[in-house]
């Protein structure tokens, strides 16, 4: 059986994310696209068959199984919904929402529809990403004590774009931050209490960058940040010190690119790596597996409520009133 994917929104992201992971497979093709501007040009340069001027035709095409939504964050709630309630399967991108108010929306539409829908943290099916959960459940560097965790890259501010402008759900933390917040979630239980957090802010009052403190369990500390002041080096690392020895991982977001595991014990280091293909082929795989066996994946359901729950709670130790971001 051949999955059909729907492109919701003419990104740039679903080249990378879609497309090309979509050509290396035979049993999944992207059978069409819908874009408010040159929707026709885009499923003609990506050799789309077909190609529709609204979301609402999209949605209506019966011949399709899943839709990747890759709209503006303030734009997912409301068509992640509308392809739900049409019954379409749903990938979106992250932030998955605003806020965890809308997330909570969401998914219970997900459970009224019985359809499914699942946050495109791709770097968490890389064999990078499973290797440091199952090496930390281990307890490879014994007891983890703290965690540092961070997501940097350039992106200079542009008045009206989308990952400066706060109402299209812009900002380091929504654009960058959240795949620290969700590497930390996912290596201890629990939901952390966020004890502080500061940011910068461009002119439109969005974060450039973002770091908070947060603390699971009462006693396992980690700091999450992240920028895009221009200029800053590209990174998304992760350190964390246990009882026993350091754990450092290096460029988690796209590890196919390079990276490099750093365990030290007993001052003695060995430094390796995690064969794998590109984080985007791993979540296509991991996708339509789930979708055809049923089984539910790692980033959907109430993962994806409580990964905003914490962005949620990380801007307002920051002081930002977002009340009239939605």
């Amino acid at each position: 059986m051949t999955t059909r994917i729907g492109l919701l929104g003419g990104a740039g992201i679903a080249g990378a994310a879609v497309l090309l992971p979509v050509r290396r497979r035979d049993d999944v093709v992207v059978a069409a696209v819908a874009s408010r501007s040159a929707s026709e040009e885009y499923a003609s340069r990506h050799r789309i068959p077909r190609a529709y001027d609204s979301y609402e035709e999209l949605l209506a095409d019966p011949e399709l199984d899943l839709i990747y939504n890759a709209l503006p964050p303030s734009m997912h709630a409301e068509w992640t919904i509308a392809a739900l309630q049409a019954d379409k399967d749903v990938l979106c991108e992250k932030p998955f929402t605003m806020n965890a108010a809308e997330a909570r929306r969401v998914i219970a539409a997900a459970r009224a529809t019985g359809k499914r829908v699942i946050e495109a943290f791709h770097d968490h099916y890389h064999p990078l990403s499973v290797w440091i959960r199952e090496a930390v459940a281990g307890g490879i560097i014994g007891r983890v004590q703290s965690a540092s965790a961070v997501f940097d890259g350039s992106n200079p501010y542009v008045e009206g774009t989308l990952r400066h402008e706060p109402h299209l759900g812009g900002g380091a933390l929504m654009d960058l931050g959240c795949y620290p917040v969700h590497w930390v979630r996912s290596l201890f239980p629990g939901m952390p209490a966020v004890t502080s957090a500061s940011a910068d802010r461009n002119p439109s009052g969005a974060d450039i960058s973002m770091r908070a403190e947060l603390v699971f369990g009462g006693d396992v500390t980690a700091v999450v940040s992240a920028s895009m002041v221009e200029g800053v080096t590209l990174k998304s690392d992760l350190v964390l010190i246990g009882d026993a020895g350091t754990l450092t991982v290096d460029n988690i977001v796209f590890p196919s690119a390079g990276h490099s595991i750093r365990v030290e014990l007993g001052g003695v280091p060995y430094v390796t790596t995690v064969a794998g293909r590109t984080t985007y082929d791993h979540q296509l795989a991991a996708v339509l597996d789930g979708l055809a066996s049923g089984t539910a994946l790692p980033t959907e359901g109430q993962d994806s409520i409580d990964n905003m729950a914490v962005i949620d709670a990380i801007y307002e130790a920051a002081g930002f009133d977002r009340s009239a971001w939605s």
